[in-house]
C-alpha cells in the first residue's frame, strides 16, 4: 500500500475575535448601513425563484387581504404526519440519471441549494444504494457482536434501545462526492456536485459501550493494533473495516434521525454512525460487528473507495473526508435578479473536527474576506457561514476556502491534482468556483 501524500498547505489558524459590548454594537450599525447602501442599488433584490415584493406593486399586495387572511383553514387532523408546502414541492431529493445501470443501485441528492442553517431534513437526506433499500422489520432485527470478545452477544431492537444513549450533531459525506468533477467540469449545480452530503442529529448507543459490554479486546489499550468490522443486512454484502481506536471514541449505533426513527433509506432500523469518515463506512441495516486483529481488506476496501494515484497505484483505507467547504447560494443553476446586497452563504466541514475559518473571494481567488460562521460550530458536523456582498453586475467568480482546527486548509484543484492526478474518484475536497455573469446567471467553472 503506498504512503499516504502530504496534504496540501497548513496554516496557522487566526485567533479568535473578542470585542466588546461597545465594538459590537458599533460592527452592528457600520452593518445596517453598509445593507441600506446596498439595497438602495436595486428595487427587488432576490434568487430566481424568491423574489421580494417592493414599491407600489408589494403596497398593493399587503393592502388586499387574501382569502387566507378571511377564511377558516384546513383541520389539525388533515394530515397526520406534516409535510412541506405545497410551493416547495420542487425542493426534493433528486438523481443524476445515467450515473449508474440500475436505480437500486444509485445516488439521490440533496439540494443543498435550497436549505437553511446546518441540519438535512431527513426526507432530503441523500441516499447512496449498492442494491436498494428495504424496510425491515425491527421486531425481527438482530445485532451480533462476535470474533475477539469474551463473550458473544445478539441484541434485539428492545434491547439496544434500553441501553444507555446519546445524540449527537454530525455530516455524512460519501467518498465519491464531488467525484464528478476531478477531470472537469460536469454537472451544473451544487446539488449535483456536491449533494452527497448531509448533516442530522443521530441517537444511539456508543459502540463502545456495546464492545465493553462484550468484553472485546482492545490490545494494546491505544487501539491501534485492534479492528473492527461492521456488517449490513442487505443483499450488497455491505462490510467496511474500521480501526478500535475510532470504534472506541465517538462511532455509534443509531436507530434515530433527527428526532424520530431512521428512515428506510437510510438504513432503519439500525446503521453505524463514523463521524468524520466517508459515508460507505456509516454500514446501514447494521446486522454484525466482528473484532479482530486485522484489517480485513473486503471488496469494497481493495477494489472500490480505493485512490487512484498519477502512477496508477490505488491508495486504500483513506476514509477521513478532509476539510471542504461550498457556496450554496448563489451556486449554479441560480439567477440574480437585480443589482445591490446579497447574503452570501455556504457550507463548510471536516472529518479531523471542527472548522475554524472560512474565507470568500468574489474574484476568483486574487482576495479573500473572512465569513462569519454561524453557532452552533461542532465537530465533524456541518458549519454555515455568510458574508456580505453587494454585486454591481460586473462579472464575478464566488469562491470559499475553508480552514479546520488542525490547520488543513482546503486545496485549490490544480494543488490537489499535482498530487492525486485526474483519474481518481474519491475524496475530492478541492475549492469550488462559481461564475457570476452579468446577466445574473450563475454557473459550474474551475479556476486553475
Amino acid at each position: 500500500m503506498p504512503a499516504r501524500p502530504p496534504v496540501m498547505g497548513r496554516v496557522v489558524p487566526a485567533p479568535e475575535n473578542h470585542l466588546s459590548a461597545e465594538e459590537l454594537r458599533a460592527a452592528g450599525t457600520a452593518r445596517r448601513a453598509f445593507m441600506g447602501k446596498a439595497l438602495a442599488m436595486g428595487a427587488g433584490v432576490g434568487i430566481a425563484g424568491r423574489a421580494a415584493a417592493t414599491g407600489p406593486k408589494g403596497e398593493k399586495q399587503i393592502l388586499e387581504l387574501p382569502a387566507h387572511s378571511t377564511g377558516l383553514g384546513q383541520p389539525v387532523a388533515a394530515r397526520g404526519y406534516g409535510q412541506p408546502s405545497k410551493w416547495e414541492r420542487n425542493l426534493q431529493r433528486r438523481e443524476s440519471p445515467g450515473l449508474t445501470r440500475v436505480s437500486a443501485a444509485s445516488v439521490s441528492f440533496t439540494p443543498l441549494q435550497g436549505l437553511f442553517g446546518i441540519i438535512t431534513p431527513s426526507g432530503l437526506h441523500f441516499e447512496r444504494h449498492h442494491q436498494g433499500w428495504w424496510d425491515i422489520d425491527p421486531s425481527q432485527h438482530r445485532l451480533m457482536i462476535n470474533g475477539l470478545v469474551e463473550a458473544p452477544r445478539v441484541y434485539t431492537m428492545d434491547e439496544l434501545m434500553r441501553m444507555p444513549s446519546t445524540s449527537r450533531i454530525h455530516f455524512i459525506e460519501c467518498g465519491a462526492n464531488t467525484g464528478m468533477e476531478w477531470g472537469g467540469v460536469a454537472v451544473p449545480t451544487v446539488q449535483y456536485t456536491h449533494g452527497m452530503l448531509s448533516c442530522c442529529e443521530y441517537t444511539g448507543v456508543l459502540l463502545s459501550t456495546l464492545l465493553d459490554a462484550c468484553g472485546a479486546d482492545i490490545g494494546s489499550g491505544t487501539g491501534e493494533d485492534r479492528y473492527v468490522l461492521a456488517e449490513g443486512a442487505d443483499g450488497s454484502s455491505m462490510t467496511r473495516t474500521i480501526s478500535m481506536k475510532a470504534a472506541l471514541d465517538d462511532v455509534m449505533v443509531a436507530w434515530a434521525m433527527n428526532g424520530e426513527m431512521l428512515r428506510p433509506e437510510n438504513g432503519y432500523p439500525l446503521r453505524l454512525v463514523v463521524p468524520g469518515v466517508q459515508g460507505v463506512s456509516w454500514v446501514k441495516y447494521l446486522r454484525r460487528i466482528e473484532v479482530g486483529d486485522r484489517p480485513w481488506d473486503t471488496k469494497d476496501e481493495v477494489l472500490h473507495y480505493v485512490d487512484m494515484m498519477p502512477d496508477g497505484m490505488l491508495r486504500q483505507y483513506t476514509s477521513i473526508q478532509e476539510v471542504k467547504s461550498v457556496i450554496t447560494s448563489p451556486s449554479g443553476g441560480q439567477t440574480l435578479l437585480d443589482h445591490g446586497y446579497y447574503n452570501l452563504t455556504g457550507l463548510a466541514w471536516s472529518g479531523r473536527g471542527r472548522i475554524e475559518r472560512v474565507d470568500v473571494s468574489t474574484d476568483g481567488g486574487r482576495n479573500w474576506r473572512t465569513a462569519r460562521l454561524e453557532s452552533p460550530v461542532l465537530p465533524k458536523a456541518l458549519t454555515r457561514f455568510n458574508i456580505d456582498f453587494v454585486w454591481d453586475g460586473s462579472p464575478a467568480i464566488l469562491q470559499s476556502r475553508a480552514i479546520d482546527e488542525s490547520g488543513h486548509v482546503q486545496p485549490k484543484i490544480n494543488q490537489l491534482r499535482a498530487v492525486r492526478g485526474t483519474r481518481s474518484i474519491y475524496h475530492n475536497n478541492a475549492i469550488q468556483s462559481w461564475r457570476l455573469l452579468p446577466s445574473g446567471e450563475v454557473g459550474n467553472v474551475q479556476v486553475y
